[in-house]
């Protein structure tokens, strides 16, 4: 399915671009291990075309291109792109899934604000949550409630993220924390780009994102009875990892703006070690109810997509939409 050498740079991509995901995989079985290094292989790299590069829209309208060719069956000369097609071949991935992933850049190329919560999660729904619902359809589950399960542990990664770098987002001139929340503290979000300073109020706020972050990890585990066996030790080790991200932050007392708060290497072990101990001890535990809670709306798109056993090719207006605005933006630009 996916080549010796593209394989070895996807597993030096992932090594060096997300560490975390990296020491997570090791525990995840290799049938579903080596697709999903893949997966993250292609959208890391993906993410960090739009976020470093001077040119974001153009970035993103390659990144467009480059899925229009993978799911063609004729992928870009490239290691992620090769090897990831062989996973969209293989696994039958419902295109709405990286499409959604793609839609997510593209907000970011727009600079896009969001008002509330809600529009936080429907970010996250696509740069995070769609990842989630990859990931089950690489373990072969396509089961509604687990794939709700799985897209709760997206957000809540996604929330730790935008909490973990609230001072090197803002410094870059992006701001992902609820509008609402700064203004009903008294913080003007554009001065607060022009000076970022880890105000009590700020620490406020990014303090809420992470409760409800942790909100959403506990009713991911929920659903990781519901995955193979094999698979659990994984995914739980990728949530204690991403969860201990958030208590570095709240140990700063919540200041993500002076120092980006860091996890060492002897705590991911201590993760690896207890996501273990944690897998062994929900195969001995019934199914819960918190399994059957209905998806967050934001993500409702992602769980329905991921849940058809014969899903759709055809992109969303929505996304067409953004496409189209940044398409017309560029000619604008280089007119």
């Amino acid at each position: 399915m996916i080549r010796a050498e593209d394989m070895a740079a996807c597993r030096a991509a992932i090594r060096t671009g997300s560490l975390s995901f990296h020491a997570a995989s090791r525990l995840l079985p290799p049938k579903v291990r080596d697709p999903a290094l893949a997966l993250y292989a292609f959208c890391r790299l993906a993410d960090d075309a739009v976020d470093e590069g001077q040119d974001k829209t153009d970035a993103v309208l390659r990144l467009r291109d480059r899925l229009d060719r993978l799911y063609q069956g004729r992928p870009a000369n490239a290691a992620a792109d090769r090897a990831f097609a062989g996973v969209v071949e293989a696994f039958e991935m419902p295109r709405a899934l990286p499409d959604a992933l793609l839609e997510g850049m593209a907000w970011d190329a727009q600079g896009r604000r969001y008002a509330d919560l809600s529009g936080v999660l429907d970010y996250s729904a696509r740069v995070a949550a769609a990842v989630g619902a990859m990931m089950c359809v690489l373990m072969r589950l396509r089961e509604a409630d687990a794939l709700a399960r799985a897209c709760d542990l997206g957000l809540a990664m996604q929330l730790t993220n935008i909490a973990r770098d609230v001072g090197e987002d803002a410094r870059a001139g992006r701001l992902y924390l609820p509008t609402d929340w700064l203004m009903a503290d008294g913080i003007d979000p554009d001065r607060f780009l022009a000076d970022p300073q880890p105000t009590r109020a700020i620490r406020a706020t990014t303090a809420r994102l992470l409760a409800k972050a942790d909100q959403l990890y506990r009713r991911s585990e929920a659903g990781v009875r519901a995955l193979p066996p094999t698979c659990r030790p994984g995914i739980l080790a990728a949530r204690h990892i991403y969860a201990g991200i958030g208590s570095a932050v709240a140990r700063q007392d919540f200041d993500s703006v002076s120092a980006r708060a860091r996890t060492s290497r002897g705590q991911k072990l201590g993760w690896l070690a207890l996501a273990g101990v944690h897998a062994a001890g929900l195969s001995l535990l019934p199914r819960v109810p918190a399994l059957h809670a209905p998806p967050e709306p934001e993500v409702a798109f992602l769980v329905q997509s991921a849940a058809r056993s014969h899903p759709g090719r055809a992109r969303s207006e929505a996304l067409l939409s953004v496409l189209a605005q940044l398409e017309a933006r560029d000619r604008g630009l280089s007119a």
